[in-house]
């Protein structure tokens, strides 16, 4: 099943169902411009067998990061600027598979050595010990208007440049996804209170999209199934905007969940315990983490689904196509070291490895810290700068390390974030 194409109601074909899933890269310097690193790290990706790769997050708004280093469109670019995004994109499409951009405003999930102050639906601030996140302003009419557009600028842009898809990142407590949780949007306008209108910027920002881009160029989102918090947006809330996206055009929905405060998309327990979403449980959901909603909604659509999260397996990830639960399995993490998963899936591997089962920012003997929150939360975290020191690696000379540890990695990626945002002022 995984070597099938796919064809997109756009009327675009991915040669296969496997997508190399969108992970944060940090690779653009201080100016947000993509240059030799990216190019390199995504060419090396392209040759990897995947039918469609995800960018990491590409900012709209340059003064709302996820973190220092990423891709920023949020502007008519100039000339210098156009030839870099054409560059890039060239590189991640030269196997002739599909590349789209993620696009993304990380709103108040956005880092103090950025701004102290980003913009939020309301000022709620991110409930993550550490002080490592500023304290939001609730955005005006105007500020909401300003990022509906910098989303269609964004992706007319990087259509021009070469890329053959976007994906409007709306999940994870990025800002699309802080507009549907009651728990981060308390405002009592037209952007918040109901579903309908927590979902308004997330469905005018597509309307815009598509306007700008056209009807054959794919279009796709990334959803939470849930955010796995008390109060926080349901899986029933995800059903229905999922339904709006499915009628609003979009070619493939994404399913995702959990935000940095519970991060699902890790599969860990954040700071406060999960909220079960009404979804019947099967085996598969211990490998697949979103599977299971994946095949909940599969009742209701038809448009393209694909899921993200542990799938590892051949056979599961061919069950999860044959099933119908999914129409395009992501692969994220391994690919950071096994640069060529899809190839080898595609040649018959049967599972990949799950390096994320040996790494530990604490030693042994003091694992049982592990439970404190900030300890906890800096885990997190710091296995997460592992991937990304791979990452910075394959992007600077083609490699990786396999003996790289997560405190050398957490150290280094610290250090090259605290660079980047003092090289940005």
């Amino acid at each position: 099943m995984i070597d099938q194409p796919l064809t997109l109601p756009c009327g675009a074909i991915l040669s296969n169902r496997l997508c190399k899933a969108a992970m944060t890269e940090g690779l653009a310097g201080a100016t947000g411009v993509p240059g030799d690193a990216l190019n390199r790290l995504y060419g090396i990706w392209s040759d990897g067998g995947a039918g469609l790769l995800l960018s990491g997050n590409v900012q709209i708004d340059r003064d709302h990061l996820e973190r220092p280093g990423n891709v920023v469109v949020d502007e008519e670019p100039d000339d210098a600027t156009k030839k870099a995004l054409e560059a890039w994109a060239a590189a991640g499409t030269r196997s002739g598979n599909h590349f789209w951009a993620q696009i993304s405003h990380a709103g108040r999930q956005c880092q103090k050595i950025i701004n102290a102050t980003p913009k939020a639906p309301s000022a709620i601030k991110l409930g993550l010990p550490g002080g490592q996140f500023g304290e939001p302003i609730a955005m005006t009419d105007t500020d909401i208007e300003a990022v509906i557009a910098g989303f269609a600028r964004c992706a007319r842009v990087l259509k021009e440049a070469g890329f053959t898809g976007v994906q409007l990142h709306s999940a994870h407590g990025y800002l699309l996804s802080q507009f549907l949780s009651p728990r981060s949007n308390e405002r009592s306008d037209r952007w918040g209170g109901s579903l309908e209108n927590r979902a308004r910027i997330l469905l005018e920002s597509v309307n815009a999209v598509r306007a700008a881009v056209g009807p054959e160029f794919p279009v796709g989102v990334k959803l939470n199934s849930a955010d796995f918090q008390r109060g926080g947006f349901d899986f029933t809330e995800s059903l229905q905007v999922a339904k709006w996206l499915e009628a609003a055009g979009v070619d493939l929905l994404e399913i995702s969940g959990g935000t940095y405060e519970q991060p699902r998309l890790l599969n860990v327990e954040g700071i406060e315990p999960i909220e079960n979403q009404a979804v019947a449980q099967s085996t598969r959901a211990r490998e697949a983490y979103f599977v299971d909603f994946a095949q909940a909604m599969r009742k209701e659509l038809t448009m393209p689904l694909m899921v993200t999260g542990g799938l590892r397996r051949l056979d599961a990830m061919n069950s999860a196509l044959e099933t119908g639960s999914a129409d395009v399995v992501g692969i994220g993490r391994p690919m950071c070291v096994m640069t060529d998963a899809p190839k080898q899936l595609l040649a018959g591997k049967e599972e990949l490895p799950r390096y994320e089962d040996a790494l530990s920012l604490l030693p042994g003997w003091l694992k049982f810290l592990g439970k404190i929150s900030l300890i906890k939360t800096l885990g997190t975290f710091a296995v997460q700068y592992w991937y990304y020191e791979q990452i910075l690696l394959l992007g600077q000379n083609g490699k990786t390390s396999d003996d790289l540890s997560v405190f050398a990695a957490t150290r280094r990626q610290m250090a090259l974030a605290n660079e980047l945002a003092a090289a940005r002022k």
